[in-house]
């Protein structure tokens, strides 16, 4: 009678490997360690120490970057799929209004809109954020900066922009939108517009919509802070209209920044004028 073996250890595969070690090095990351709970006072101290860091160098990246509208959108959607060619030239025509476009700095969607602002000259910028995995800021930016801290990056991207184009994406551009209509809706911001592409991707956030004004956890009105549309000439017209016109917003050319050196501060190009 043979002695019954004991089943061997069951190896990772490489896939749950590269989890594992991602899972890992969330424990380290700067987000994971402020969200962790109570830690001691001195511990407490030193974050907000980095936090404050984090707003100082986003705050000295940015402050001649002129006036920006933010593109929200997927990472995963890159060259070749037809949302990233609209997001190019989406790019392209807020450049050609004389924004500087502004992205989260990273591939796909982002990639796209800062390549369509290069590609007629225009302003570009990106406002990245520093992952467990490496996510590379992309080719297209004049400028660019990496934040330690999720809240720290969005409060960036709100910061510098007049309005806000969301393209189709995944967790990251839902919660980019509503803290964007949020503030909208609390009297933080008023009359930004922003512009969602994609009537059929976004069909059943609308649905959503209209379900929490059928149940009242939302007024009517909230509706109107959006405009749902496939049409890049209807978003070109509202940004002329609730953005350029409504807050009496000039080309970055007709307003040249000044750097001070003695600060050792750097200007961005200025766009084709």
């Amino acid at each position: 009678m043979t002695e019954p073996s004991c089943p061997e250890e069951p190896s990772l595969k490489q896939g749950e490997l590269e989890k594992a070690l991602v899972t890992h090095r969330l424990v380290r990351d700067s987000d994971s360690t402020l969200l962790s709970g109570p830690q001691r006072r001195l511990a407490n101290l030193a974050t907000l120490g980095k936090v404050s860091a984090d707003f100082i160098r986003g705050f000295r990246a940015l402050h001649f970057v002129g006036p920006c509208v933010t593109v929200f959108g997927s990472a995963r959607l890159g060259a070749g799929n037809p949302q990233y060619e609209i997001a190019r030239q989406v790019g392209s025509m807020i450049a050609n209004l004389g924004f500087t476009v502004m992205t989260g700095g990273g591939p796909g969607i982002m990639e796209a809109a800062n390549r369509g602002a290069r590609e007629v000259g225009g302003r570009s910028v990106g406002c990245n954020i520093e992952l467990p995995f490496e996510q590379k800021h992309n080719d297209y930016l004049d400028r660019h900066v990496t934040m330690n801290y999720f809240f720290v990056r969005k409060v960036l991207l709100v910061k510098y922009s007049y309005a806000f184009v969301v393209m189709p994406g995944g967790a990251g551009t839902m919660d980019e939108l509503f803290e964007a209509l949020t503030l909208m809706q609390t009297g933080k911001l008023s009359n930004f517009p922003v512009i969602v592409m994609g009537t059929e991707f976004w069909e059943p956030m609308r649905k959503m919509v209209d379900t929490m004004i059928e149940v009242g956890t939302i007024s009517p009105s909230d509706r109107d802070l959006v405009i749902l549309t496939d049409s890049l000439e209807e978003a070109q017209e509202a940004l002329r209209k609730r953005a350029i016109r409504s807050y009496g917003l000039q080309r970055a050319a007709d307003r040249p920044a000044k750097p001070k050196w003695v600060l050792r501060e750097r200007g961005l190009k200025q766009d084709k004028g």
